[in-house]
This record gives structure tokens, sequence and C-alpha cells, in this order.
């Protein structure tokens, strides 16, 4: 089961450091580079700028996203999930509620349609997933956005706090790329941060002549 998704699951819910001393961004990723505050993935083909003032994550807030993610799906699935494969690439915060994050896993298609089928089973995890943790969420249909003329599948999710108030939106984004399920994950409860991100999110680039991943339907 393709997991990346396993590390923005309740990753809101947990006390990080969003006060560091400035790190070295390229010590934080996993895949790619940093310079003059643009990331680039060579495996993806994409670049983007990172926004004036936000700070990047470092691979502990990671650490600690992912875990909190696989222990919330391991108990809804009650199996082991393996998150070995998942790359995390350039995510970088305002605080511990506007986030942006982006990860890619390897992903081989057997068969037509599984990349498509494997997203969609995705969203449904993710939801069971926070009801199974007593969170209330709602989520959208799922749509198509483009990025730089490409096709990403879309969907968002809203989660509640007890007295029923919205703490917190979800967009997220993917798209099979170069043999990798590649992921984008915007957290947001401030529209002028969300703004920020998604400027940043949606005037990024790919290099089309290195696109090998199926268009998305």
């Amino acid at each position: 089961m393709k997991t990346r998704y396993a590390i923005i699951l309740l990753g809101i819910l947990v006390s990080i450091a969003s006060c560091k001393q400035k790190t070295d961004p390229n010590k934080q990723i996993d895949e790619g580079h940093v310079k003059n505050d643009v990331y680039s993935s060579k495996e993806i083909g994409w670049t983007i700028t990172i926004p004036d003032n936000w700070k990047v994550i470092t691979k502990e807030q990671n650490e600690t996203f992912q875990k909190k993610g696989l222990d919330a799906m391991e108990d809804m699935l009650d199996e082991e999930v393996d998150a070995s494969e998942v790359r995390n690439l350039i995510g970088f915060q305002k605080d511990q509620f506007n986030i942006f994050q982006s990860t890619s896993e390897p992903f081989e298609v057997e068969y037509e349609g599984e990349w498509e089928e494997t997203n969609a089973a995705l969203k449904e995890l993710i939801y069971y997933t926070y009801m199974d943790q007593n969170i209330k969420v709602d989520s959208t249909a799922t749509k198509i956005v483009k990025v730089n003329g490409l096709d990403f599948r879309s969907y968002e999710f809203k989660i509640y706090g007890p007295n029923g108030d919205v703490i917190l939106n979800q967009i997220m984004y993917s798209r099979l790329i170069n043999g990798f399920d590649f992921g984008v994950n915007i957290n947001y409860n401030n529209e002028s941060y969300k703004k920020e991100m998604l400027d940043a999110w949606l005037n990024s680039k790919f290099k089309k002549q290195k696109l090998k991943g199926k268009k998305a339907n």
C-alpha cells in the first residue's frame, strides 16, 4: 500500500518547534537541492520557490509527522505499514498549522488504472483514519487542477474542533511522474498564508520532457 500521505495524518495535533535556528535546507530533504530559496528535484523534474519568511521543515519535524501518521494508520488498518520508500522533498511552514509539504514514493504500475485506484483508496483511508481518531472531518470531491500545464488530482479536507469550528483545512494534490507517486499537501488556518503557499505551488515549474507518468483522467 502506498503511504506518502501518512506523513500528514494527525501531524497537526502534535507540538512542533517552529522557532528553531536557521538550518541548512539541503540537509532537511531526501532528494533534490535548495539554492537561493529555490528547490529543485531532479527525479520529479520540479522547481518551486520558497516564499519569503517561511521556515524549511526539518527532518526531525518530518519524522514526528510520519510517526504520528503511521501510528494512526496502523491502528486503523490493524497491520504494519511500510513507509521506507517515502521521500520527503521540500517542506516549509509559517507555524504549526500553516504548512506546505511535498513527498514522492516509487510507484510501479502493474495494470492500467492502478495509480488512480490507489489514489482514490488513499483519500478514503485518510478520511476514515481521522474518524477513527474521533476527529470530525469533511472532504470534497476529487477534481483536476492544472499546475504548469500538468493535471493533478486534488481534494480537500476540513477538520473540526470539539466546538464545531473549522480548525484546519488541508488541500492535497497528486500525480504519477517519472515512476513516482508525487504529492503536495497544504495545511492552513489562515487565508493569507494559504495564498502564499498556493501562489508558490501553482507557479512552480515542471520539466515536461522528462515526464513519463500517465496523465490523470
